[in-house]
């Protein structure tokens, strides 16, 4: 157990991380669970003393539980924001965990569903309310490539003339989507039969049969349970929709920079590493579009 004195300020920095850069809650409780478990055995009495010494200390420690290069990776990276904070703070002077290399780990690429698989698991043509409001939801977070929470906290008023869905994702961060019309369709026919599942104040887009707000996890079960009834031969999770999104739309359209908005992404390498393109695609692209690469005809 950490001592008051350090425990304190891995409040302050929670506090910080809520109120000076926005985090969801989610975001929140991970930040502390890893720095939780990084600091168990540490043996200071001041951050002030806190060292290289003490950061591959830790990082042994995850070694020798068998965590995996992406959890060392994680909770290097954990440590490094947290000392950046103290640094602010003034506690700190240097920090101790940028010197430190995180171990090398294999980049597995998103899996993803073909665009006949897509096709195969919205073509639902039961006409049970709760079979409406599923189809909804996947055509929904397929048209617009949305997280599982950005839909899951999805309002009435989200909608907006115009076929455009308002989202406030990551950091607090609005974006302006289109809806294509398949999608603003199935969002039609669920909007008739909503009513049977919602008191008059509720604000929520998508609901559960107990008329609250639809569950991330009811979504991601609701899901699974369609890809066993569409006889898909993969599962199907809501990350797999948003990556089939993404990878469909930059297959069609070459827009790297155009998917980053979509997504919602902050930096653009986060959507080269999320998208699926082989190196004969972007090799192609580069053919086409480079002045340099254009062959004299």
């Amino acid at each position: 157990m950490l001592a008051p004195s350090l425990q304190s300020w891995l409040d302050k920095y929670l506090l910080y991380l809520k109120y000076e850069k926005h985090l969801a809650s989610k975001s929140i409780d991970s930040y502390q669970r890893q720095l939780n478990a990084a600091f168990e055995n540490l043996n200071i009495d001041s951050w002030a003393l806190f060292d290289t010494h003490n950061v591959r200390h830790i990082l042994n420690q995850a070694r020798r539980k068998d965590l995996n290069p992406r959890s060392i990776a994680l909770r290097l990276s954990t440590i490094r924001g947290f000392c950046a904070f103290l640094i602010q703070q003034n506690v700190l002077t240097q920090n101790p965990a940028t010197s430190i290399s995180a171990p090398k780990q294999g980049k597995p690429l998103p899996k993803q569903l073909n665009v006949d698989e897509m096709h195969q698991l919205l073509d639902i043509k039961n006409d049970d309310i709760l079979a409406i409001r599923d189809k909804a939801i996947m055509e929904l977070m397929y048209s617009c490539g949305l997280r599982l929470a950005e839909l899951t906290s999805l309002n009435l008023q989200s909608i907006e003339a115009g076929c455009q869905l308002r989202v406030l994702g990551k950091g607090s961060k609005e974006r302006l989507l289109p809806i294509g019309k398949v999608a603003m369709l199935a969002i039609s026919q669920w909007l008739k039969l909503r009513p049977e599942f919602a008191d008059e104040a509720e604000p929520a887009l998508f609901l559960s049969k107990r008329k609250n707000r639809i569950s991330t996890r009811q979504v991601a079960k609701r899901m699974k349970l369609w890809a066993a009834n569409q006889d898909l031969k993969q599962s199907v999770n809501p990350h797999k929709l948003r990556h089939s999104f993404a990878t469909h739309i930059l297959e069609s359209s070459s827009d790297l920079r155009g998917v980053q908005e979509l997504l919602g992404h902050a930096n653009l390498a986060t959507t080269q590493v999320y998208t699926h393109l082989n190196f004969q695609h972007l090799a192609t692209v580069y053919d086409n579009a480079h002045p340099r690469a254009k062959k004299n005809k």
